[in-house]
């Protein structure tokens, strides 16, 4: 639990901060790395809390290895590049036993004698590169072209399986460690579950999420994102006094390095040939995506003397499985309808086992798939799991269809509610557009009391089934006029259970805007572009009052997801739906507005910081402003109040004076600042 910090002393908050530092290195380590928790996730959320209120109070004591720096630091305009000084080179691809018999033998022969190889697992993810200084974390980068790349050091500190601090004894000096990041099977169903309730397209595989999440400009948004890295390369192990790739990874292991830990050393073409078999198998089973088995020589001095060509290193191979397809047959095809209107089909299935598990549906999307596809009830079809995790059909046994089976055509009316279902210009999907269709109102109830909106437990499915069902509740703003008395008169409630969750309606009225702005349903606003709409704008009353074009400024958002916000509060039907929400005491201000008001001496002051600061990083003197009740809008306007320009500063300093900002160097603005907090 967090210890009451209020008497800490400067002394005594360096101490605590040295020992929480510890502690949650210590428990991101049992987690990502060993794979043992000891902890729940309250209890380590609690010092994280308590870590991050004692540097907020003693800014001066926060450093770039601190894990409060995990959940995202400055907005990238963009990506720097990294020249590799020893290239990432891509494997060479081999699909069949031969090509490693043949890849052994090419070692065996290089050598005069048996070589032992170390076989692992290939992670299907995004190749990256750490870099250490004397044990701390320095700069991460992308593999690129191989021999440059980008520099993603801001998004990879936010990744608890990564440490920004090794442990001893580490090396002295440079250290460069290579490996994967990827999302994990049970993640990615959780990512792309939560992006259809947003309204949001899905991922299409868990590298393509890993990617996308890895490469986004606001390090917030990776931070948002369940990624995870496996390490498996040291360069240049050689000059840390390792000879083989078994020792290696003993040696990243020690550091604090996540590893697969499924590698085995192999003697012979018989025993490689065994792991693949196994493999081929097992990774169904597996946490990660993998997408074949890496081959590589175990003794490092001998790769040196093998060297590479110009496109791969001749000691290693990648075995790649191939996809595994089974060929079932399409019973029906059923039609949903979602919280924001669309209708979605998906294909029933004679259930079939695919991947290490029965598969019994799987989505269509819309009517462009089905015809692209041409499925049809009644045909045979060849189906796989995408990324080995999401069932999809691949193509259509034409040849085994027995009859003539007519075309699928998605129906012209909603099938909950009757309504008439016009395609939307510039969508490829149906969409039910009648606000009082039941499916949508239970969807959007049911995602208005999800943990990421406004966190309302005991209101599950058959409790908003029941509601809907009888008339009660018809919108959000019904749930707050609810009662004790009428709500244990419904099927399997009670009393103890309509207090609950009468007490947890009650509780949500303080949730963040943030939450509220997830929770209302706007399309493509999950809990990224909501923190961003609040933290930037800080009020409802000021999104609403915005134009599309100060939408798409703040970082984050851009034209599309402006142009569904500005619509959303276009719409009078939603304002209505917001003014009852309001009258229901729902917060309707992020945090600090909603507690301090105008007693917060920056409460109307926009801050833009550009170039780097020497007293601390721009995200902390941010962070900083913000306590202060000030924004900190990334771009310069004409609304700026002023522009705080460091080392480095460019081209929002020439903006800033062709528009008049005032424009304050480091010392002026530590001096402002110091002011108004003593005035606070």
């Amino acid at each position: 639990m967090p210890r009451n910090v209020d008497p800490i002393t400067r002394e005594g908050a360096s101490e605590r901060i040295a020992f929480l530092r510890g502690e949650l290195a210590r428990h991101e380590h049992l987690y990502y790395v060993e794979d043992a928790p000891e902890v729940p996730d309250d209890a380590y959320d609690a010092l994280m809390r308590e870590l991050a209120e004692i540097e907020k109070r003693f800014p001066e004591l926060r450093t770039p290895d601190s894990p409060t720096m995990r959940v995202g630091g400055d907005v990238r305009a963009e990506f720097k590049r990294v020249v590799h000084a020893v290239p990432m080179q891509s494997l060479d691809n081999v699909v069949d036993l031969a090509g490693v018999e043949a890849f052994l033998t090419r070692l065996n022969t290089f050598a005069s004698s048996p070589q032992a190889v170390v076989c692992e697992p290939k992670i299907d993810g995004l190749a990256i590169n750490l870099t250490y200084e004397d044990g701390r974390f320095v700069q991460g980068s992308t593999r690129g072209d191989g021999s440059v790349g980008e520099d993603v050091t801001e998004n990879l500190r936010t990744l608890s399986s990564i440490p920004l601090l090794l442990n001893a004894p580490f090396p002295s000096g440079r250290l460069e460690v290579r490996g994967e990041v990827c999302i994990a099977r049970e993640d990615f169903a959780r990512l792309n579950e939560q992006r259809e309730k947003n309204g949001e397209p899905f991922f299409a595989n868990p590298r393509n999420a890993a990617a996308g999440s890895l490469r986004q400009l606001d390090p917030a948004i990776t931070a948002s994102r369940p990624l995870r890295a496996y390490l498996y390369h040291i360069v240049n192990a050689l000059s840390h006094g390792i000879a083989r790739q078994t020792e290696l990874l003993d040696r990243l292991a020690l550091w604090g390095f996540p590893t697969q830990k499924r590698e085995e050393a192999c003697a012979s073409f018989a025993q490689v040939s065994d792991y693949i078999e196994r493999w081929s198998a097992e990774r169904f089973h597996y946490h990660i995506g993998t997408d074949g088995v890496v081959v590589k020589l175990d003794d490092l001095k001998l790769r040196e003397e093998l060297g590479s060509t110009l496109k791969a290193p001749r000691w290693a191979v990648a075995f790649k499985f191939p996809p595994e397809e089974k060929r079932t047959r399409v019973l029906g095809i059923e039609i949903t309808v979602g919280r924001t209107g669309v209708l979605t089909p998906t294909a029933t299935l004679e259930p079939v086992e695919l991947s290490g598990t029965t598969v019994r549906r799987a989505v269509l999307h819309n009517q462009a798939e089905i015809d692209r596809k041409d499925v049809r009830v009644g045909d045979f079809v060849w189906v796989r799991k995408a990324g080995e995790i999401i069932p999809e059909i691949v193509r259509v046994d034409v040849e085994a269809r027995t009859a003539d089976l007519p075309h699928y055509h998605m129906p012209e009316d909603c099938p909950v509610c009757g309504s008439r279902v016009p395609r939307i210009e510039g969508e490829a999907m149906l969409r039910c557009i009648n606000s009082s269709c039941p499916a949508v109102i239970k969807e959007g109830l049911f995602y208005f009391a999800s943990r990421v909106g406004m966190d309302i437990s005991g209101l599950g499915r058959r409790t908003v089934d029941a509601l809907v069902d009888a008339g009660r509740v018809h919108d959000f703003a019904d749930l707050y006029t609810l009662t004790v008395d009428e709500l244990a008169g419904f099927d399997r409630m009670g009393d103890k259970s309509a207090h609950n969750l009468v007490a947890a309606i009650d509780a949500s009225r303080a949730r963040p805007l943030e939450a509220l702005l997830v929770a209302i349903g706007i399309r493509m606003v999950g809990k990224s572009v909501a923190r961003a709409l609040a933290g930037h704008f800080g009020s409802i009353e000021k999104i609403r009052s915005a134009s599309e074009e100060e939408l798409a400024l703040v970082p984050g958002i851009g034209q599309v997801v402006a142009a569904s916000v500005r619509a959303y509060f276009d719409d009078p039907h939603n304002m209505q739906l917001l003014n009852r929400l309001a009258a229901q005491g729902i917060r309707m201000d992020s945090p600090d507005v909603f507690i301090s008001g105008a007693s917060l001496p920056w409460v109307d002051k926009k801050i833009v910081f550009t170039g780097e600061l020497e007293r601390m990083s721009r995200a902390d003197a941010q962070e900083l402003a913000r306590a202060l009740g000030a924004q900190t809008p990334d771009a310069v306007s004409a609304k700026t109040t002023w522009l705080v320009a460091g080392d480095g500063a460019g081209s929002k300093l020439e903006k800033a004076r062709r528009l008049g900002v005032q424009i304050l160097d480091e010392p002026a603005f530590w001096e402002l600042l110091e002011s108004a907090q003593k005035g606070k």
